[in-house]
């Protein structure tokens, strides 16, 4: 233990909560190294005692003190659980000879959080948002993480986290564990509604855990409480690896805007995904019918599930391949293009065949090449088109703050068959 530097991980319980050995080990220290919070633990101790406050002058004082050599040298640097989990640990080891450091863990909040919560957590995301931004929060969020740890501090304060599920419109649920002074007296664990998490009282210490919920079930949603235009992502069930691939509600509106919807029309929804477009159109002309062509039996199911929660019985779910479903389908007045699996020159030829009266093809393209394949197409066979790029961000907030986060941009493309030009007046 010569010339040694000790760093020893506490918890709210105190001295003791720390092993026999490692409590001996303390009170060898001639210099103790902590917060003012965790140096109240040993309040009877004889070392010299040095508050963690401005960390420069923290390391320059124990690299006097280990320029001494003193045979009897002792210093004990005590942190809060385990110093090389998102602690202490790491700048220690890189301002200090590695070979003088040694390391004795306490259990980490993020372990204690889980086993209170009762969940397994070798498989969760552990975010620090201690001096960050939460980014990379955002994006293991969009990405649909299962269990997500989050480290809060004074600006990224549980509220801001709730504020940013809630303003992010994610296609799948979190359920929000809050979790107090772990390993206190006052220890205090609450699973809360997302919406009143800025509502409550919170202790400074504390740890955030987002559980990803099963996907959404068939019990119909209270359809009178959604809006005519515009459903939120998150009342569609989607894929559970990857549940940003729905197209998103700001899209959606713009796609029904371009399809100039009439009453009792047929409508063809290819490479139906989820069936967020089938079922918008569903319900803003319940006298047409729609049918949701999807070539997954996974993206089938979902377009099933999704008509049952939001009440629509006007789609049809088609389970297959275009183009070659396409001809077993009744003719349509309008066409929505979503994806194309690869088929886009293909399922234009097959359209133009079957494509109705007054018929209208929207397509949503999110590559350059679908995007010139889908342009020379129409070029070359006299269609008149147009195209809407679209690129557009949601605001979410950063702390205090607020910025914007951008979605995919996409090509919408309306276009009409040189035959029926003499209706373009009228639809346009």
């Amino acid at each position: 233990m010569t010339n040694d530097i000790h760093v020893v991980g506490i918890g709210l319980d105190g001295a003791g909560g720390l092993t026999e050995s490692v409590r001996q080990l303390v009170e060898r220290a001639t210099l103790l190294v902590g917060s003012d919070r965790v140096l109240s633990y040993f309040p009877e101790y004889p070392a010299r005692r040095l508050v963690l406050g401005d960390l420069t002058q923290v390391i320059r004082e124990i690299r006097c003190q280990l320029a001494k050599n003193e045979p009897s040298c002792c210093i004990i640097v005590l942190v809060t659980g385990d110093p090389l989990f998102f602690g202490l640990g790491r700048l220690l080891l890189a301002e200090l000879p590695p070979e003088h450091l040694t390391f004795h863990p306490h259990v980490s909040a993020v372990q204690l959080a889980f086993s209170r919560v009762k969940v397994p957590w070798q498989d969760a995301v552990t975010i620090s948002s201690h001096g960050r931004s939460l980014e990379r929060l955002t994006q293991a969020l969009q990405q649909g993480t299962d269990k997500i740890a989050v480290l809060t501090d004074k600006i990224n304060t549980p509220s801001a986290i709730a504020n940013l599920v809630l303003d992010l419109d994610l296609p799948c649920e979190y359920q929000f564990w809050l979790c107090e002074n772990l390993g206190g007296t006052d220890e205090r664990v609450r699973c809360l509604p997302v919406d009143i998490v800025h509502l409550e009282a919170i202790a400074p210490l504390n740890v955030v855990i987002l559980l990803r919920q099963s996907e959404p079930s068939d019990i119909p949603l209270d359809v009178a409480t959604l809006p005519i235009l515009g459903v939120s992502d998150h009342s569609f069930a989607s894929f559970r690896d990857r549940p940003g691939l729905i197209t998103k509600r700001e899209i959606r509106t713009l796609i029904l805007a371009e399809l100039s919807l009439q009453p009792e029309q047929i409508i063809w929804d290819i490479g139906a995904g989820t069936g967020s477009v089938s079922v918008e159109i569903a319900r803003l002309s319940p006298t047409s019918h729609v049918y949701a062509i999807e070539k997954t039996a996974v993206g089938t199911a979902l377009i099933e599930q999704n008509c049952r929660r939001l009440q629509v019985r006007n789609v049809t779910s088609i389970y297959g391949t275009a183009p070659d479903i396409l001809s077993q389908l009744p003719t349509p007045q309008r066409v929505f293009i979503g994806g194309s699996g690869g088929n886009l020159v293909a399922i234009l030829e097959r359209t133009q065949a079957q494509l109705g009266d007054n018929g209208i093809i929207v397509l949503a393209l999110a590559t350059l090449e679908h995007l010139n394949q889908a342009v020379n197409w129409f070029s070359d066979r006299g269609w008149t088109y147009r195209l809407l790029q679209v690129q557009l961000s949601r605001s979410i907030p950063v702390a205090q703050l607020t910025r914007f986060t951008p979605l995919n941009p996409v090509t919408i493309i309306r276009a009409i068959p040189p035959d029926k030009i003499a209706v373009e007046s009228i639809l346009w």
